[in-house]
């Protein structure tokens, strides 16, 4: 009996342990300003909140440096003040654009609005007030697509620095009730230390981040209230371009204006419509390797419009790509919670799949329409069960795909997802397709141990590419990948994990398509510094034939120093030609073969001044052949040489103000014998000054020019290759004025 009694008390101890704790958080007449806190000072009203402990590296460790919150609220606003104590000569902290601060020490509130366990939203500052904010949810990566209007300052000291943030419950959206219960946590990172810290204590030893927020209470009577916001937008833009279906030098001009609108419905609900929208990029996309490429290259989508919230429209499976809507001419998105449903909705037409019709094809100038539909129904505080739906017609055509998707936790840290899909799909010839495809996939993930299985089954008839991203179709795939973290409390070297991954890939027939199996062992150390190497086996059936094929790789990276950040990689090893060219015998030609292949990329980024950023990038890709892989071929010639370079200058002249310059240069360099590539060079470069008031007040102006190794035959009609890219391709200079109107 007195054993049954100490396991009850040992259990109740244990669980009221782990009960979260709870913060009352007063309301104040007067808001608080930065500087009552500059010199050591505090008002009266506020909670103050201490005891910060480390989930990285440390488990539960103080914070290395002395960090105090302060909170309050009032009719408006939620503040938090953060004084962190430090010495200023090694605070990270630099003058630079709204979530441009990768580099630089952060403190961060953490806000769950509906106390449910699954989804919360994150504010956050760099020491000098420059603000990023995002979204958390479980079971997906955090969403920093999330833009909304608040208030923060920050100031170094002569100890630390201070920040002050305003959130306003206008940008947030909570139950309308009179008595509010949110999850709470506070965070701060000091980078030099690869260190994170929260109050409460939050430890990776559990899996879900939101299932261990403080408890906020004491926020009464407080509501978003009328909430519509209104952006228009103006934009002129002049450019030159060669024109490459119908050879010859254009010039164009074009005024446009519209107006995005946002109101939220019930608190709860977001309702997006754009009207003539803008939704031209102006964020260029980052260099990368296209050339000798089995798959699409993915490119993520930078267009505010579609990445704004895009986290209530993904699956495991990437059912819903935005950039597949190229040139749309009205877009409208309804997203929020009701109870405990996310849900999600989107509408928008494509101008770009009829402009792309032959001239006499009868769908010429039409566009394509596209709905996406998302329903998401939370339970048991961290599993969920969903529906998405897509949809896209153009002229006799259709893609429609339904899926199912559910996330479960089963216990401890493991987490099972599952997802059953099926696509229908008619072209524009009347021909039909109907597949289904499925996936699932167990995961652990721990302070020590990391574990992932998937396994993923796409039938041949499967068709999800109108409007979603899917690489390969008629796959039956399992994957397995597990690692072991060993931590360490040393001043220099913070951790070693190995891993290992094993994958086994087979058609619907049985046929095996592809097995890999790879090790890496990886090191972090101090100051963002890390070192890893792989090595890996892998085989491949293509075009009939079997390949394995070898590699290798070192890749290391480092911020130790303030004004120095460094990554580079290089890999050696052995892969496919996949387009290969004539070959050496007349009548002959190659099939593809197996080739030696190095590659390699260095990123340096200087801060010469903290409001300054140098930057520049380099990627190589060679491949090479040898008499082994071509019959007859002396020497060791290369395939291809692939030189890509990125110069890349931003200057904050303010919070608000910036200016950034990139040239960019890429080279293919080709042995038509050996490879079907036409032998190009472009250099591009790219003027942007930015006046950036909020996530909906701003001013842009911008200049492209663009050259290419390409002349114009005028007499034939043609293009030709030229030595060297010193022919104009495209330049264009614009403007972009958004103004953001809030009732």
């Amino acid at each position: 009996m007195i054993r049954v009694l100490v396991t009850i008390l040992v259990c109740a101890v244990s669980a009221l342990a782990e009960a979260p704790p709870k913060l009352r958080i007063p309301r104040v007449t007067r808001p608080p300003a930065l500087e009552d806190y500059l010199k050591g000072g505090r008002r009266d009203a506020e909670v103050r909140v201490t005891g910060f402990r480390q989930r990285e590296p440390g488990d539960g460790t103080p914070v290395s440096q002395e960090t105090d919150a302060y909170l309050s609220y009032d009719d408006k606003n939620l503040y938090v003040i953060f004084v962190c104590r430090d010495d200023p000569a090694k605070v990270r902290a630099r003058m630079s654009k709204r979530e441009d601060f990768g580099s630089d020490d952060v403190v961060g509130v953490v806000l769950d609005t509906f106390h449910e366990g699954q989804r919360a939203y994150m504010f956050l500052t760099n020491p000098l007030g420059i603000q990023q904010d995002g979204i958390a949810a479980e079971g997906k990566d955090d969403d920093y697509s999330f833009d909304t209007l608040w208030h923060s300052e920050g100031r170094l000291t002569e100890d630390g620095y201070v920040v002050w943030m305003a959130l306003s419950f206008r940008s947030l959206r909570f139950p309308n009730a009179e008595k509010q219960t949110w999850g709470l946590a506070l965070g701060r990172i000091i980078v030099r230390n690869n260190e994170t810290s929260f109050w409460p204590y939050i430890t990776r030893r559990t899996q879900s981040f939101t299932q261990q927020l403080a408890v906020a209470e004491g926020l009464e009577h407080i509501s978003p209230g009328r909430n519509v916001q209104l952006i228009p937008y103006m934009a002129f833009s002049r450019s030159s371009f060669l024109d490459r279906n119908q050879p010859a030098f254009r010039s164009s001009s074009e005024a446009r204006g519209g107006l995005d609108a946002k109101v939220i419905l019930r608190d709860a609900l977001t309702l997006d419509v754009a009207l003539n929208p803008d939704f031209s990029q102006v964020e260029s996309d980052e260099p990368q390797v296209l050339v000798n490429q089995r798959y699409e290259v993915f490119f993520p989508e930078k267009r505010p419009f579609f990445i704004e919230n895009a986290g209530f429209f993904q699956t495991p499976e990437t059912l819903f790509f935005s950039r597949r809507i190229a040139d749309p001419q009205f877009g409208a998105r309804l997203t929020g919670k009701v109870r405990h449903w996310a849900l999600g909705l989107l509408a928008a037409d494509d101008r770009a799949p009829g402009r792309q019709e032959p001239l006499d094809s009868p769908w010429r100038d039409n566009r394509a329409l596209i709905g996406v539909l998302s329903a998401r129904r939370e339970f048991a505080r961290q599993s969920s069960v969903g529906l998405l739906i897509t949809n896209r017609d153009f002229g006799s055509s259709f893609n429609r795909v339904f899926s199912l998707d559910t996330r479960l936790k089963i216990r401890g840290n493991w987490v099972f997802t599952g997802q059953a899909i099926r696509s229908y799909d008619r072209a524009l010839d009347g021909s039909r397709r109907s597949g289904p495809a499925y996936n699932a996939s167990i995961n652990h993930s721990g302070r020590h141990f990391q574990y992932n299985g998937y396994y993923t089954d796409r039938s041949p008839d499967f068709r999800a590419n109108a409007l979603g991203f899917i690489n390969r179709v008629d796959v039956r795939q399992m994957e397995h990948s597990a690692g072991y973290t060993w931590l360490f409390e040393h001043k220099y070297l913070v951790s070693i994990w190995p891993q290992a991954r094993a994958l086994v890939n087979w058609d619907r027939m049985g046929r095996l398509q592809d097995w890999s199996g790879s090790a890496v062992l990886g090191m972090d150390l101090k100051r963002q510094t890390s070192l890893v190497v792989f090595r890996g086996r892998t085989f491949e059936l293509f075009g009939g034939n079997r390949f394995v094929k070898d590699r290798w790789s070192f890749s290391g990276k480092t911020a130790w120093l303030k004004w120095l950040e460094g990554d580079t990689t290089w890999q050696h090893g052995t892969a496919v030609n996949y387009y290969p060219g004539p070959g050496f015998r007349p009548g002959e030609a190659l099939p593809p073969f197996l080739a030696q292949r190095t590659a390699g990329s260095v990123s340096l980024t200087f801060r010469p001044a903290p409001r300054l950023r140098l930057s520049g990038t380099y990627l190589y890709t060679r491949l090479g052949a040898g008499a082994a892989h071509v019959p007859g071929l002396t020497g060791s010639p290369a395939i291809f040489n692939n030189h890509i370079a990125r110069s890349k200058v931003n200057y904050q002249f303010t919070r608000r103000l910036s200016l950034r310059a990139i040239l960019d240069y890429n080279a293919v360099l080709p042995n038509p014998l050996l490879v079907s590539q036409e032998r190009s060079k472009r250099i591009n470069g790219d003027v942007l000054l930015t006046y950036l008031v909020n996530p909906g007040t701003a001013l842009y102006v911008g200049y492209t020019d663009g050259y290419e190794n390409l002349a114009l035959d005028r007499l034939r009609g043609s293009l030709y290759r030229t030595a060297a890219p010193t022919e104009p391709v495209g330049r264009q200079f614009f403007i972009k004025l958004s103004y953001l109107f809030r009732f």
